[in-house]
Parts: C-alpha cells; sequence; structure tokens
C-alpha cells in the first residue's frame, strides 16, 4: 500500500484554476493506475478522474469533465482545475490501485480499502 499524501487544496475563487498534487513519500507511483476521488459535504464520496499507468489513458466524471486535467508523472499524480464552481468544494482524495493491477471500475470508491487526508478545497467568490 503506498503511502499517498495529497497537497495543494485550499481557496480558490469561480473561473480560477487550482493543481492538487499527490505523491508517495518519494515512491514511485510507476506502474499503478491512479484516481482522484472527492467528498462533498454531505455527500458519498465519488470518484472523478482516472489514468492509465503510462498517463496516455484518461477517464472523468460528467460533473468534471472538460474542466479538470488529470496528469503524472513517475512520482506524482496531479489534477489540475480549471473554472472551478463553488460545487467543487470539497475534500479531494487520491488513490492507486496495486502496482499492474488494472480495477474493473477505478473510480469506484469500493475499490479501494483505505484512503488518506485528502486535502480540503473551497471554492467562492
Amino acid at each position: 500500500q503506498l503511502p499517498l499524501v495529497e497537497y495543494g487544496g485550499g481557496s480558490g475563487q469561480p473561473g480560477g484554476s487550482l493543481r492538487l498534487t499527490c505523491g508517495a513519500s518519494g515512491l514511485s507511483l510507476d506502474r499503478h493506475r491512479m484516481s482522484w476521488f472527492r467528498q462533498l459535504p454531505g455527500k458519498a464520496r465519488e470518484g472523478i478522474a482516472c489514468i492509465t499507468f503510462d498517463g496516455t489513458g484518461t477517464d472523468y466524471a460528467d460533473s468534471v469533465k472538460g474542466r479538470f486535467t488529470i496528469s503524472r508523472d513517475a512520482g506524482t499524480l496531479y489534477l489540475q482545475m480549471h473554472n472551478p464552481r463553488p460545487e467543487d468544494t470539497a475534500v479531494y482524495y487520491c488513490e492507486a490501485a496495486p502496482r499492474n493491477f488494472v480495477p474493473r471500475n477505478p473510480l469506484q470508491p469500493d475499490a479501494y480499502d483505505s484512503w488518506g487526508q485528502g486535502t480540503q478545497v473551497t471554492v467562492s467568490s
């Protein structure tokens, strides 16, 4: 299990831009399919973006498609939030599937056993 930590949360304004970062204390994320999740106040956790081992394939929830971009390098996962909205206010989490494993649905929270602290994002004017 990778010791994932999320960074970069904070406050942002509608129409602005925020970037979240996820790392594993210097460990490589190579061969792990990675995903971003979020939990809105009073709502269940939802998967919003995932990326393949090599970064060439991505998938997004409809709620963020066209506004958020997931990307990665060997040791870091990113979520670029373009034009965030107040309804994007949530705690954001990253997750890693087991090495070389392709989850049936990488955006399904039940596919993962444990969660980090997450990072709070608040969007308001």
